[in-house]
């Protein structure tokens, strides 16, 4: 089996394409091919498939062997895979999602090649069960969460996916792998949450860490990053566009006023193509 080797901001996948279904195996395929030691080593599989409803199909499985309903790392990793192998180059891409239906990508290219890819990631979900947690409120907002003996305040927002924005004083330095398994589990989350903690500097920009519901700590989260600057313009924090700063680098993010959609702007990179038995 081909594949080949991409990374958004250093959240790293395994991109298959010139399959028309997922394998019957995929969670286990996920768990063994993303160990990094015993495997390949990748926070996920990334499948691009056949779509009825726009250009190709994303699905995504974390290296747990869990589908989540949306990746911004990996559309825009897809984004990049399809143009650099287009004859005719179109900037304009469109990805059927699992959970935020058919995206709008634009990439933006040097030589042929993409290099910034600007996705419409849709409008954010704010109602509480929507999202879903277990509050029925129109939004969530600054609401405190408790785990492990310490209580949080936290925003929640659905990409597509469900997310938990916790402000902290120096995100950069947080215990992620002391307090993210926590907070992702928690009951007030069904279907668990990604959590990501922040720390805003100015008006236009802030730091962000992240664990990934599925796959721990990542160093970069594309929904992630939209659901915060969401939740920072939600709390008067931010203004509607900021760079939010991950721990592999920066994303762009505006959350328009006049269409409600967030719009996320960022790199994706082609590491290697390998091949591996199965």
């Amino acid at each position: 089996m081909e594949f080949t080797k991409m990374n958004g901001l250093g959240n790293d996948f395994i991109v298959l394409s010139g399959y028309k279904e997922l394998p019957d195996n995929v969670a286990e395929l996920a768990v063994r091919w993303c160990n990094r030691f015993f495997g390949i080593g990748a926070d996920g599989l990334v499948f691009i498939l056949p779509s009825e409803k726009a250009d190709v199909q994303m699905r995504i499985i974390n290296s747990d062997g869990s589908e989540p309903e949306q990746c911004g790392n990996a559309i825009r990793c897809v984004a990049k895979y399809v143009y650099d192998r287009d004859p005719g180059k179109r900037e304009a891409i469109t990805v059927e999602t699992r959970g935020a239906g058919v995206q709008q990508v634009h990439v933006t290219a040097e030589k042929g090649i993409a290099k910034a890819i600007r996705v419409d990631m849709g409008e954010p979900v704010l109602q509480g069960l929507e999202i879903p947690t277990t509050i029925d409120a129109e939004r969530v907002i600054d609401q405190p969460i408790e785990a492990g003996g310490r209580t949080f305040t936290f925003t929640a927002v659905s990409m597509g996916n469900p997310h938990c924005v916790i402000d902290v004083e120096d995100a950069p330095s947080f215990d992620l792998a002391a307090w993210g398994p926590l907070l992702e589990q928690h009951p007030l989350f069904p279907n668990k949450a990604n959590v990501e903690f922040v720390t805003v500097r100015s008006r236009d920009y802030a730091d962000m860490r992240v664990w990934e519901r599925g796959a721990g700590p990542t160093l970069a989260c594309g929904t992630g990053a939209c659901a915060t600057l969401v939740a920072l313009v939600l709390t008067g924090k931010t203004d509607r566009t900021a760079t939010i700063s991950l721990k592999g680098g920066d994303l762009l993010i505006e959350w328009n006023e006049a269409d409600n959609r967030v719009y996320m702007t960022g790199p994706a990179a082609e590491v290697y193509k390998g091949k591996v038995e199965e």
